[in-house]
């Protein structure tokens, strides 16, 4: 049984996958990644590049004798598992790419990268974490699942968040999309406010084996707002001949 590997995206944390590995495990082992510096591992400084969160995700793959495997990753996870199929595609068997893009500045997102810095900073960690958090779900602070979100949010420091935002604006991953090898889902919530259509569509148009489901009435955590029809559409894809 190929195990699914799972990249959680900036701010987040393995344990937001629990609906996800539960609703999975009879399908596959569910691997789910704690980056350094958020959830479990805030604790670890954090890195300061996408290709070098790709070279760690790699490495824990190693460490655990994984060598083939499916992959999804979500927001800056997203950004993370381009990377990873980039270098070592070979390894990999479906890709899932989740509320994500090419495009690490991320135009069309609610705010800016660098409004973003200047607000952890003088709003703290904390605030920033459920001000963000709060921006993932279509009706905000007051939809379930919201509150177990903004906790592992809080999880990270400034200096991680810094270092988080960093590594996003100063990545693109466009120029490898058609070289791109395994076949490829991408998921998206229609009131995303993070990623844009645009990058959505640029996403399905170039990676060469690639296929679309855009769930209706959600926004950026479509696994929290939406849990039963994002597994269904997951199951489906690791599944099918």
């Amino acid at each position: 049984m190929i195990p699914l590997v799972m990249v959680h995206g900036f701010l987040g944390g393995s344990a937001q996958w629990q609906a996800q590995i539960a609703a999975l495990s009879e399908t596959c082992h569910v691997i789910a990644l704690d980056l350094p510096g958020f959830g479990r591992n805030a604790h670890l400084p954090a890195l300061l590049s996408i290709p070098a969160f790709a070279d760690w995700v790699l490495g824990q793959l190693d460490a655990r004798g994984v060598d083939r495997f499916n992959l999804l990753g979500h927001s800056m996870g997203g950004m993370i598992v381009q990377e990873v199929a980039r270098c070592a595609g070979g390894r990999i068997d479906k890709l899932i790419l989740y509320s994500t893009g090419a495009l690490g500045v991320l135009p069309g997102r609610f705010e800016t990268i660098a409004q973003s810095k200047v607000r952890a900073q003088a709003d703290g960690p904390c605030i920033t974490a459920r001000r963000i958090a709060a921006s993932w779900f279509l009706h905000g602070t007051q939809s379930p699942g919201y509150e177990e979100c903004a906790a592992i949010a809080e999880q990270a420091g400034l200096d991680a968040m810094l270092a988080g935002l960093d590594a996003m604006q100063a990545w693109s991953g466009v120029d490898a999309l058609a070289q791109l090898q395994p076949e490829t889902l991408v998921i998206w919530g229609d009131r995303d406010r993070t990623y844009a259509w645009p990058q959505t569509e640029q996403l399905w148009q170039t990676i060469p084996r690639t296929s679309l489901a855009v769930l209706p009435d959600c926004a950026h955590a479509v696994h929290l707002e939406k849990p039963d029809a994002f597994n269904r559409t997951v199951i489906d894809f690791l599944t099918k001949a």
